[in-house]
């Protein structure tokens, strides 16, 4: 994170004819049924059920590894964990988006520059795409940022909760998505996963995609972002079964009760608000890369578990990630991002945002 800135159904059955003994009529009658099937509730369990701890550790400790060098902006260590980010995402046999050349989106140097920040690199955004079965002109957005803050005195600061915690989830959801596609159950609306860069300097990568949208805003439905869901904070000692939401009900209604329905259908975590509030003194809703969709009028949400003593230290290593937690947090992305990609209609805007 950047720190500056059942239904219930009836099926209509048919009763089977039954002929008369003396008549040989039929008589055919028409009863209705009432059945109450969790397939939405099932099929959103099966799937964010590949999610698990395991992967999400492999994957965590490779990404946070001292080998990428803390991930700086446009520094080779970045460079070789989203090489790595690639890698997975051909292996789950998922693409770059439709009308992209592959899976990079470069920003140059020269976008990174403003007064008093580092000389940061050439770095660029990474993408991967499902296509929506039905509705593929729109556009959910799911973002993590793979960058962190690179290297201190010979000391990796390896980042395993910021970002490297929301970078994984995106490997896993993706690959979630993907399985359910393969079974004929993909989305109805397309999937963008957006690796962003250059967080930790000013929100650069998020900021450069939307100034430079590969999909045009107007057909993007939602930005989930995920930044910081390995750990807790100090507030909540005693359990990590919680998530910070942020933002869900500045622009949409229909946002936000859809992150509360799909808490309520898969993983029951505590949702805390407490970071909602607008009078908050930590403005954490300014300081991630939902804040660039959401500037632009685009329903957005952040999960966030809030910082630590660990946060923007070298500390910040895999060991030290609650991988129940994690898993958890992901899957409640995953059915969130499930709900918006398959629901009717795409959230209504009802709200300034202010």
């Amino acid at each position: 994170m950047n720190y500056k800135l059942k239904n219930k159904l009836s099926v209509l059955v048919l009763a089977s004819a039954v002929m008369t003994s003396c008549s040989g009529q039929k008589s055919v009658v028409a009863t209705t049924v009432p059945i109450t099937p969790k397939l939405n509730t099932d099929i959103i369990t099966k799937y964010m059920n590949t999610i698990t701890a395991d992967e999400l550790k492999t994957h965590l400790y490779i990404v946070a590894s001292d080998e990428m060098q803390g991930r700086n902006t446009g520094e080779e260590g970045q460079k070789k964990a989203g090489r790595y980010l690639i890698e997975q995402y051909k292996k789950s046999e998922i693409s770059f988006p439709t009308g992209a050349t592959d899976f990079y989106q470069p920003i140059p140097a020269s976008y990174f520059s403003k007064a008093f920040s580092p000389k940061l690199g050439d770095s660029e955004n990474i993408w991967a795409f499902i296509e929506g079965s039905e509705k593929p002109q729109e556009i959910l957005v799911i973002s993590a940022h793979y960058d962190h803050v690179g290297m201190k005195n010979g000391e990796v600061f390896n980042g395993a909760d910021d970002d490297g915690s929301g970078t994984v989830a995106l490997l896993e959801i993706a690959q979630a998505f993907q399985n359910a596609k393969k079974e004929g159950n993909g989305p109805k609306r397309s999937i963008l996963f957006l690796h962003v860069t250059g967080e930790e300097h000013g929100l650069h990568g998020s900021r450069y995609y939307t100034e430079n949208p590969l999909f045009p805003l107007a057909n993007t439905i939602t930005d989930i972002n995920i930044d910081m869901i390995g750990r807790r904070d100090n507030l909540h000692n005693a359990t990590n079964n919680y998530v910070y939401v942020i933002g869900s009900d500045y622009l949409s209604s229909d946002l936000y009760n859809v992150c509360e329905e799909a808490n309520k259908e898969s993983v029951n975590l505590d949702l805390d608000y407490k970071f909602n509030d607008r009078n908050d003194s930590n403005r954490f809703y300014y300081r991630s890369d939902h804040y660039n969709f959401a500037k632009n009028n685009i329903p957005s949400v952040f999960l966030f578990n809030g910082v630590h003593a660990d946060y923007h230290q070298a500390s910040d290593e895999p060991s030290k990630i609650e991988y129940d937690a994690l898993q958890k947090r992901a899957q409640y992305a995953f059915a969130i991002a499930w709900k918006l990609a398959n629901k009717k209609d795409r959230p209504k805007v009802d709200k300034s945002g202010n």
